[in-house]
């Protein structure tokens, strides 16, 4: 058996590698360790096949684990905020994190991160790692003022958490007792099934439990039927239990219908915000408040949620317009969208606009028209007319969908793909239920560098340099020449993470290898040989063992040797290299303790000075318009390498040149602005600030039907997003549809707002209504009986007075209507 701290050699570890890494469903736990350090250790045993070259170098030997990145300050077990999985860290199964501790050891004064795989979904089964734990405040009910926090998994039952609470409050075990959720106005809900989990109960982050503890005589104080007691049947399967689930304060006399907030349940602000879009969209709200769902409820679609998610959301929409509330939370809702989409099951921060895909996507198929979907034979045109290649995709796609999300949200566009081999042109047509719109990316990005010269006597620089975007290092290294006057390829570029070198990048490698918390170190080089050097203190493990060994501290460093050097001269220059860090005349390449703590100056360490080019701040971003945006959607773009198009021509995949155009538009357009990127190391957000028209957004001149006429679109409700990426805070503006003012929707507050508010750097998300579909227009949505050809025509609406006028009135013919 190996003793703690002697690891095996990198040719015995990689043995090892399969109980390292295991697949997820295998597994009831993992561990969380940090990133940087894991891939450190592949480097130094060669894990990864195509990375051996720095296979068992002691430079690249990781050291103990450390895991203080990933945590708070101060605290062993809680995490940073919006870490992300693969990116910040690595999860482990135990046994692999075992191996690993038993070869390196934990940092003193770290614990290990143990997270539960928990398995989400009520239908489709999905198993995740807990990676953020459920905070709970916890308190008595003789003293509710004295509240204790504590984390929990969602794999944890009601019976674990009223055991916590028992111990936190010294509660005898023979001790009869009772808990409560505890909400606002006191009202209060037993939980009273042991059993369930947290994830069963909808216990939410910060949700406050109450513990009652019986009278000497036999009574409870809260009385044996507490007053404002809710229904506790929170983990029955059946609709019915969640009806009146929802917590609602009664609002002041006579609230206006919609203007109706929703409670925050934690971190669920992403989709309040959505909902208040929906809920704010004129002609889906009417089909739910006046029960049209009902007779359109698919219980047996298989791609549905057997009419769960439709009766829900109507339960919910119904609440917040019957002008009883000022606001309402939606718990139930949220409980039935985890239950089908265990990815929004948790209570960390989501996407506002995945969850709108997901609610539209799941809406239209509870409510899906068709009741056993036919077989479609795709086709391409084949040189055939847009026209009737148009009707044609429109047609097939009714005969699987159509439900009022397709009356209402369905579009159409034209996609055009060419081969660059054989210049085959595909085209098809497909349907959208949103667009989805690139915004012009930065070009450039701006990274904090610290410049080391060769004179040990002088203190490191930091600069601020602006590079591409999409570069690579060269362009960092001519940066910060220009700023230094030290020549480019006269520079070493390195990551400098836990005391060593992390990494030491070639000229040729991509920028976008650099996050944005690496520490780079840019070292000034010469023509005699480079050595790395690091600073180890020796230490024992305890005690009671003779075994010994070592930690690394301070800034490591490069230092430039001569080929020839000797012994004696190569310790001069190590020493003359420390002589600014050293209090004393002093050298140890392996300290002992107590001399480190004598002669090492940890503050002339770490100093080092600032450049001017550190206070430089980016020029102000000038805005894009909204029209620039869908013109870049429509731009000509080739595929990339690993997302080719398979040609039928050729029978090879091919990156060919693809054009999407559009073709018809939906009575209310859903407008996505792609303001999050990620890659393997980076993840960013876009903040320019996109200038959409409140009014009279005339899309005509985007729609390639030739036949083309007036299509004008008003604003009727905007997503924001504030924040960086990973989390932030979402709210949403919207338009009441009886009052006609715009109000802003911030979780469970509700405030009345003007136009001048509305274009911000934070829109994310914008729904537009055209104007020929609002109340007064004679067009209804909700009215099937239309008079008219296919929508993708684009063909109008008739009515008796206009149904003998000649071809040359057709209007808004690229606009799609039902039919």
């Amino acid at each position: 058996m190996l003793k703690v701290g002697k690891h095996p050699s990198p040719e015995r570890v990689s043995s090892h590698n399969s109980i390292i890494i295991q697949k997820l469903v295998t597994l009831r736990s993992r561990k969380e360790i940090d990133s940087r350090w894991f891939k450190q250790w592949k480097k130094y045993v060669g894990f990864d096949s195509w990375d051996k070259y720095q296979m068992g170098d002691q430079n690249v030997y990781p050291g103990p684990i450390d895991n203080s990145g990933l945590l708070k300050d101060g605290d062993a077990q809680s995490l940073k905020e919006h870490l992300i999985d693969e990116l910040d860290y690595i999860l482990l199964p135990t046994e692999g994190w075992n191996k690993l501790v038993s070869w390196y050891t934990l940092m003193e004064g770290q614990e290990p991160i143990a997270r539960k795989v928990v398995e989400q979904g009520m239908f489709v089964k999905h198993c995740k790692v807990e990676v953020y734990l459920t905070e709970l405040k916890l308190c008595e009910n003789g003293n509710m003022n004295n509240v204790v926090t504590r984390r929990f998994s969602k794999a944890d039952t009601i019976d674990t958490i009223e055991k916590e609470i028992r111990k936190i409050f010294n509660i005898p075990d023979e001790k009869e007792t009772r808990l409560w959720n505890k909400y606002m106005s006191n009202t209060f809900e037993p939980l009273n099934k042991p059993d369930s989990t947290i994830q069963d109960a909808g216990l939410y982050q910060g949700q406050v439990l109450v513990i009652e503890q019986k009278n000497e005589d036999g009574t409870w104080p809260r009385g044996p039927s507490a007053p404002n007691v809710k229904n506790s049947n929170y983990c029955l399967p059946s609709y019915t239990a969640y009806k009146n689930y929802d917590y609602s304060e009664p609002g002041r006399n006579n609230e206006q219908p919609g203007l109706c907030g929703l409670s925050n349940l934690g971190n669920t602000c992403f989709m309040n915000s959505a909902i208040q879009c929906l809920s704010n969209t004129p002609p889906l709200t009417e089909y739910f408040l006046n029960d049209k769902y009902q007779e359109e409820l698919n219980f047996d679609n298989p791609l549905g949620m057997r009419g769960e998610i439709a009766k829900s959301y109507a339960e919910l929409i119904k609440q917040m317009w019957s002008g009883k509330f000022s606001y309402v939370t939606p718990r139930a809702f949220k409980t039935q969208v985890g239950r089908f989409a265990p990815q929004f099951s948790g209570y960390q921060q989501q996407d506002c606009q995945e969850l709108l895909a997901f609610l539209l996507d799941g809406l239209h198929e509870d409510l899906n028209r068709i009741r056993k979907k036919p077989y479609i034979q795709l086709k391409d045109a084949d040189g055939r007319p847009d026209k009737i290649v148009a009707e044609e995709a429109w047609e097939n796609h009714l005969k699987r969908n159509d439900s009022i999300i397709v009356d209402i949200f369905h579009g159409l566009f034209k996609s055009t793909l060419v081969c660059p081999e054989c210049a085959k042109i595909s085209v098809t047509f497909d349907p959208f239920c949103y667009l989805t719109l690139p915004l012009p990316m930065k070009k450039e990005r701006t990274l904090e560098v610290y410049l080391v010269r060769m004179d040990p006597l002088t203190k490191p620089m930091q600069y601020k340099v602006v590079v591409p975007k999409i570069g690579n290092i060269l362009d960092l290294c001519t940066a910060l020449s220009a700023l230094s006057g030290v020549p480019a390829d006269k520079m070493i570029v390195t990551d400098i993470y836990n005391h060593r070198f992390h990494r030491i990048f070639a000229m040729d490698e991509n920028l976008s290898s650099i996050m944005e918390r690496d520490d780079i170190y840019v070292t000034e080089d010469t023509e005699h040989v480079i050595i790395p050097v690091c600073l180890r203190e020796k230490f024992r493990h305890s005690s009671y063992t003779h075994h010994t060994g070592s930690s690394l501290f301070g800034q490591p460093f490069l230092m430039a040797v001569p080929r020839n050097n000797t012994e004696d001269k190569l310790y001069n220059l190590l020493k003359k290299n420390m002589f600014s860090i050293l209090e004393r005349s002093f050298l140890a390449l392996d300290w002992d303790p107590d001399l480190k703590k004598r002669y090492f100056d940890e503050n002339a360490a770490e100093d080092f000075e600032k450049h001017e080019s550190v206070e430089y701040k980016p020029p102000k971003k000038p805005f894009v318009k909204l029209k620039d945006c869908i013109e870049l959607f429509t731009t000509k773009e080739k595929l990339g390498a690993e997302d080719p198009w398979y040609c039928p021509n050729c029978k090879e995949h091919q990156q060919a040149t693809k054009k999407l155009d559009l073709w018809s538009l939906p009575p209310v357009l859903v407008v996505h602005l792609k303001r999050f990127s990620y890659s393997r190391y980076m993840r960013d957000k876009l903040d320019t600030l996109v200038d959409f028209p409140i009014n009279d957004l005339d899309m005509s001149e985007f729609l390639i039907n030739p036949n083309a006429g007036p299509c004008r679109y008003n604003l009727i409700a905007v997503s924001n997003h504030y924040g960086g990426m990973g989390g932030g805070h979402y709210t949403a503006f919207a338009k009441n549809k009886d009052d006609g003012k715009w109000y802003y929707f911030d979780d469970s507050s509700v405030s009345t707002a003007s136009e001048d508010q509305i274009v911000s750097k934070a829109a994310y998300v914008l729904f537009y209504q055209r104007q020929d579909t609002f109340s007064g227009t004679g067009f209804f949505p909700l009215d099937r009986e239309t008079k008219g050809a296919s929508a993708a025509t684009g063909i109008p609406l008739e009515s008796d007075d206009d149904s003998n006028d000649n071809d040359n009135d057709i209007e808004n013919e690229n606009c799609m209507h039902t039919n």
